[in-house]
């Protein structure tokens, strides 16, 4: 299984990024798929996450910002950051095989990452 995320990047307050997770390895289209985020010197949170007949899970820290989507043809999940604020800097990780789809999940495997900074 190999889960490679992209789009991460510097962007400004109030800015957008869209990130890509492009799977292999498995049925992408028979499990849930699932971001979450780490900052340094804490733990990690779980953002948000899909399950194969499309509903989803946002934390409260991002609801109504972000919109997570799959491509089930493409094998990938997109996760779509709107209006982001500096606290939303972290390495965001892409993940599957996860035993619920939020808030906590517990999932077997994760991507390496991908950076997003958001400074002015």
């Amino acid at each position: 299984v190999q889960l490679v995320e992209s789009g991460g990047g510097l962007v400004q307050p109030g800015g957008s990024l869209r990130l890509s997770c492009t799977t292999s390895g498995f049925t992408f289209s028979s499990y849930a798929m699932g971001w979450a985020r780490q900052v340094p010197g804490k733990g990690p949170e779980w953002v948000s996450g899909i399950r194969i007949n499309g509903s989803t899970y946002y934390s409260d820290s991002v609801k109504g910002r972000f919109t997570i989507s799959r491509d089930n043809a493409k094998n990938t999940v997109y996760l779509q950051m709107n209006s982001l604020k500096p606290e939303d800097t972290a390495v965001y990780y892409c993940a599957t095989h996860c035993d619920a789809l939020g808030p906590a999940p517990d999932c077997h495997y994760w991507g390496r990452g991908t950076q997003v900074t958001v400074s002015s």
